[in-house]
């Protein structure tokens, strides 16, 4: 698919008000993934040759970056800047139709519209979508209808029962030729035109055709709290292989002024040596994510011999090892690590070094456990000789 063929326009400025509290829907986490970044991945895994433009919220943009920021570098190359949503769908749509066109789109373009809160788009339907879209010119994936549908009165009597056999429920993406959505979105927005359901309902009021293709049943949008507990539960089932590794290190004290403790800097009159930064804690807690999935150990990863990794920020390596658990379609699901020290004390700095590590990790932070404790004087942190760290971390792989 030539990149100039094919666009995905995901809509993301709503408020997701029906999915509970905890912010807009699509930024939030989804078995440790924001689910913006879930369908963003899913879109362009499914079209490589495609780009992206996502429609935000005026209030989203540090929200879109840290959505964004755990993408390879590879796909977030073909996102263009973030289009801004106006007060309705229908609006944030016409929107970002006019930024792709002053983005320099054609109008025999493929525009794919998609909501950000259906995280499960599968390749299959994508490359239905993109066909649909070269040969019809406006096609919408569809699903049979399996309940008996009434149609009712406002006081609740039964006006109808249609033929559930010729009904479809409509999900995303829909699939349009570039030209001919822009100009019914600027159709409507000029009649001022009551909200439509849809962009399938955009083109139908403009006096096009609309067809339907098969929709896929797994396809599904997220709107209330118990959507998000059935796709949690999902995504779980997907990695039902769970495994525990372990990681321990120690580094001895030397000259500073100093440590570095899981990501954070703390003041202390002595430093930790080391052939990096020595965060005696973030390699302790990589060893554990390695162990997890038997691919050997920090050293192995980053030899103390080569001299590009002195004095490197130990935040490298943990990225890189979740990096190798998500390369395995797995995540880190958990993280319980324990410092062993006389000195410095972690007590007030037990949160910052949680939410490094959670950032570091991509984790949410109830998902990372960090205390620390003393040998009671005894060996050789009881004697202010250095500083052990003790870390367990549970992964799950497909």
């Amino acid at each position: 698919m030539d990149a100039g063929d094919a666009f995905f326009l995901v809509v993301a400025a709503g408020r997701g008000a029906r999915a509970g509290a905890g912010g807009p829907k699509q930024y939030r986490a989804l078995a440790g993934r924001q689910v913006l970044t879930r369908t963003i991945e899913a879109l362009l895994d499914g079209a490589p040759g495609a780009q992206a433009m996502v429609v935000i919220h005026a209030d989203d943009l540090d929200l879109y970056e840290a959505a964004i920021a755990p993408l390879p570098e590879a796909l977030r190359t073909r996102l263009f800047s973030p289009a801004i949503g106006g007060a309705t769908r229908q609006d944030s749509v016409c929107n970002g139709l006019e930024a792709l066109a002053e983005a320099g789109v054609g109008t025999n373009a493929a525009v794919l519209i998609h909501d950000a809160a259906r995280p499960f788009v599968g390749r299959e339907l994508i490359l239905r979508a993109l066909e649909a879209a070269r040969e019809k010119g406006a096609a919408v994936p569809g699903v049979a209808v399996t309940d008996t549908i009434k149609e009712v009165a406002e006081d609740s009597r039964v006006v109808e029962t249609p033929d559930r056999a010729t009904l479809r429920a409509v999900q995303t993406p829909q699939a349009f030729g570039f030209g001919l959505i822009l100009a019914a979105h600027r159709a409507v927005r000029a009649d001022g035109c009551r909200e439509l359901t849809d962009d399938a309902a955009v083109a139908e009021w403009a006096g096009h055709c609309v067809f339907v293709f098969p929709g896929e049943s797994g396809n599904i949008k997220l709107t209330t709290p118990e959507d998000f507990l059935r796709a949690e539960a999902k995504l779980l089932n997907d990695l039902p292989d769970v495994r525990t590794g372990q990681g321990f290190d120690v580094h001895a004290f030397g000259e500073g002024d100093h440590v570095w403790l899981g990501g954070v800097k703390v003041a202390h009159d002595r430093g930790l040596v080391g052939h990096s930064d020595a965060d005696v804690l973030l390699h302790a807690i990589t060893d554990a994510v390695l162990g997890a999935i038997a691919d050997g150990d920090i050293g192995a990863h980053f030899p103390p011999s080569d001299p590009q990794w002195r004095g490197a920020s130990s935040d490298r390596f943990l990225r890189h090892a979740v990096d190798l658990v998500a390369a395995r379609g797995g995540r880190v699901a958990h993280v319980d690590a324990t410092l062993i020290c006389e000195r410095p004390k972690v007590g007030p700095h037990r949160e910052a070094i949680r939410a490094k590590i959670a950032e570091i990790m991509s984790l949410p932070l109830d998902r990372v456990a960090v205390k620390a404790t003393t040998s009671e004087r005894l060996g050789f942190t009881g004697r202010q000789e250095g500083i052990a760290a003790l870390a367990m971390a549970t992964v799950r792989l497909p």
